[in-house]
């Protein structure tokens, strides 16, 4: 990625992701008033660390809307497993807006849009427009997107290396054209998708390297070797199929923000100042102070 000129990188930041990973990072973190401020301090220090390596000339921050009622209708309780959103970390993320807004970041939620499918879509328009993609989050719906111009930085890697179609054929077993098919024959825990009894992501991806596709599987089924396995695949064909059309990322949807309205914007350093003195950030305090010293000397 560091050979692309920058005005030709965007680096897309799946929002609650990374506010849920910042706030169970730390603890016991907040103001002098007494507001809770771990995952502020997380979520700004996450950032930082991918924007410098990334470089991006375009940075979005993209938030969930809501469940996809087509997906809902399809399995009732899609998603239904997960817990609500800790009192502490929902008085942040208005406070984490603010940031992003005194930062120059755009920010995007449209309600009933997941952040899966609005950063899918981002995703797409900007390599159809010559981009490079740089995707943050630790979501393996993501896998589905790469390739040559498509990476994902998981937060959660301390190797700090993108994974590219290479690394998703290491996690997974698979490529990245074969993350869907992969998904409806395992399942997904993190959003309620059972997948098939006895084929786990092994038995799946040695299936899929056989057979190519979850459709050559049920075309060939008599092919499958074992009867287990095969009478398991038989039993589970419409939940396979169903589960094709949850993993998938919509990609059609409506009211998508202009790649423009992504670039990056000016920062507002007196605002900047304002919220870390009020959050109690001394030494991000200090650092932009200094910061805007340098530039006034230069001057």
């Amino acid at each position: 990625m560091a050979a692309l000129d920058k005005q030709m990188r965007i680096l897309i930041i799946d929002g609650h992701a990374f506010a849920y990973r910042a706030f169970f990072a730390i603890r016991d973190l907040s103001s002098l008033s007494g507001q809770p401020t771990n995952a502020i301090y997380g979520f700004i220090n996450m950032l930082e660390k991918f924007e410098a390596q990334v470089l991006p000339s375009h940075t979005v921050v993209v938030w969930d809307g809501g469940l996809d009622e087509g997906r809902v209708e399809e399995l009732s309780d899609y998603k239904d497993q997960r817990d609500p959103m800790p009192d502490d970390m929902e008085v942040q993320l208005d406070e984490i807006e603010a940031y992003l807004a005194a930062s120059g970041i755009a920010s995007v939620c449209h309600e009933g849009v997941e952040a899966d499918d609005r950063i899918g879509q981002l995703t797409k328009t900007a390599e159809s427009e010559g981009f490079e993609v740089a995707i943050a989050s630790s979501d393996k719906d993501f896998f589905q997107l790469v390739n040559d111009r498509v990476r994902i930085w998981n937060p959660s890697d301390k190797s700090g290396e993108p994974m590219d179609e290479n690394a998703v054929k290491m996690k997974t077993g698979v490529r990245p054209h074969q993350i869907v098919d992969w998904l409806s024959l395992v399942g997904d825990a993190a959003d309620n998708i059972p997948g098939v009894r006895g084929i786990g992501v092994k038995t799946a991806a040695a299936l899929l390297n056989e057979f190519g596709s979850v459709n050559s599987i049920y075309e060939r089924l008599e092919d499958v070797k074992r009867e287990k396995q095969r009478q398991a695949l038989a039993d589970s064909e419409s939940d396979v199929r169903r589960n094709q059309e949850l993993v998938s990322l919509k990609l059609d949807l409506e009211d998508e923000p202009e790649l423009e309205s992504l670039r990056k914007g000016f920062e507002d350093t007196v605002q900047l100042e304002k919220l870390y003195e009020k959050w109690g950030f001394k030494a991000k305090l200090a650092n932009l102070r200094e910061a805007r010293q340098s530039v006034l000397f230069d001057e």
